[in-house]
């Protein structure tokens, strides 16, 4: 079976953007390159997972990865930044994915795609048909290649890590990966590319990006567990107080809620269609596991996570003293700054079961937003 690795590249200079664009925030305030670190990185299939980036910036990169990232140091320009990561890659792995972080956009979808069409060829890349007439001007000549035979390559691009490796000895600078191994006589394939796979290179490149906006609201409720040992969890933290709630996971009221909420406002049904209480994997599952699944089903369609908004509801336990905890894990589990996520929490005024403290509920509202085609649809006649 073919074995693959995952290079994202983050050691560009920025020149024709005037700033160092891969820091620049997106919505939810990640910064710009790890839009495709958490897109493709959830990504199973990888053996390894390695991010270049310019020399003196490890310790900023590595701050904000997990630890089945490796940072290595690029080299002065692309062709080697590109090098390092792949020599930094095992030589038992056949194939490398190389993805430039400028291009925040990407889709599991088109990175699937790519690796799929590799196992014939020695190389498989994404690309889109080129609109505009190209005109190739060399030593005062003038030539016109025709549209139809031009495409504009996009990244993910695969290659034979050995193949490519030799291929690169052989010149001193390359932009499209593919190519140096096409150049060396090489079978390479394409697959069609994604309009929205967009690459970051001058500020008009965000600035003219539209984006749709989706709200989404998340309701659980449960009652009180009748076994006095049952833990108590909420909002993934274990509360000191007994006995929790009854379910067939951690019965995690609150992360329920904001599961229902995140796939409710990206159209992707139910936490009960993805983690049916039917099924024994979920037996006393952790809720947090239901939470960053469901950030990263949003992450690989597109979708940042601008905001969680939270409420609980009931008699107990006492949310305040903790609440900071709570917001943190939730937080740190959807990769968000913890201004992006509030808490609130209040009684029921000692009405109905909930006021009789017979169990909790809790509500969310998630608001998420992702860059959309700016193609302009014609109404039909």
């Amino acid at each position: 079976m073919s074995s693959f690795a995952l290079v994202i590249v983050a050691g560009g200079s920025s020149v024709r953007f005037g700033a160092d664009k891969l820091w620049m925030k997106l919505p939810d305030g990640r910064p710009l390159w790890r839009a495709s670190i958490d897109t493709l990185g959830a990504m199973p299939v990888w053996n390894q997972k390695i991010l270049v980036v310019p020399n003196g910036k490890s310790a900023e990169f590595l701050s904000l990865l997990s630890k089945d990232w490796r940072v290595v140091v690029g080299g002065s320009n692309r062709l080697e930044s590109v090098r390092a990561g792949v020599e930094a890659v095992p030589e038992e792995v056949q194939y490398v994915a190389v993805h430039d972080a400028a291009r925040p956009f990407v889709s599991v979808e088109l990175a699937s795609r790519v690796i799929e069409a590799v196992h014939s060829c020695a190389g498989a890349y994404p690309s889109v048909s080129v609109t505009d007439t190209v005109h190739w001007e060399q030593s005062g000549n003038t030539a016109t290649p025709p549209r139809a035979e031009l495409w504009a390559a996009q990244t993910p691009q695969v290659v034979d890590r050995a193949l490519w490796l030799r291929a690169a000895d052989e010149v001193a600078d390359a932009t499209d990966d593919v190519g140096l191994l096409a150049s060396a006589g090489h079978r390479i394939t394409r697959v069609e590319g994604d309009p929205m796979n967009k690459k970051i290179t001058t500020p008009s490149d965000l600035n003219d990006l539209q984006w749709e906006t989706r709200t989404g609201w998340g309701y659980d409720i449960h009652q009180f567990s009748t076994d006095p040992a049952r833990p108590m969890w909420l909002g993934g933290i274990e509360f000191d107080d007994r006995p929790g709630l009854d379910g067939h996971s951690d019965a995690d009221v609150l992360l329920h809620a904001a599961v229902d909420a995140l796939l409710g406002a990206a159209g992707m049904g139910d936490i009960g269609h993805h983690y049916p209480p039917t099924e024994s994997e979920w037996k006393n599952c952790s809720s947090r596991r239901f939470l960053v699944e469901t950030g990263h089903r949003l992450r690989s369609s597109g979708w940042s996570i601008v905001n969680l908004d939270l409420t609980v509801v009931g008699e107990r336990p006492r949310i305040h003293p903790r609440r900071g905890e709570v917001v943190a894990a939730i937080a740190a589990d959807l990769a968000l700054p913890v201004m992006r996520v509030n808490l609130k929490a209040t009684t029921n005024e000692r009405l109905g079961a909930l006021g009789r403290g017979e169990g909790l509920a809790a509500m969310a509202v998630a608001t998420i937003t992702r860059p959309v085609s700016n193609s302009i649809h014609l109404p039909s006649p």
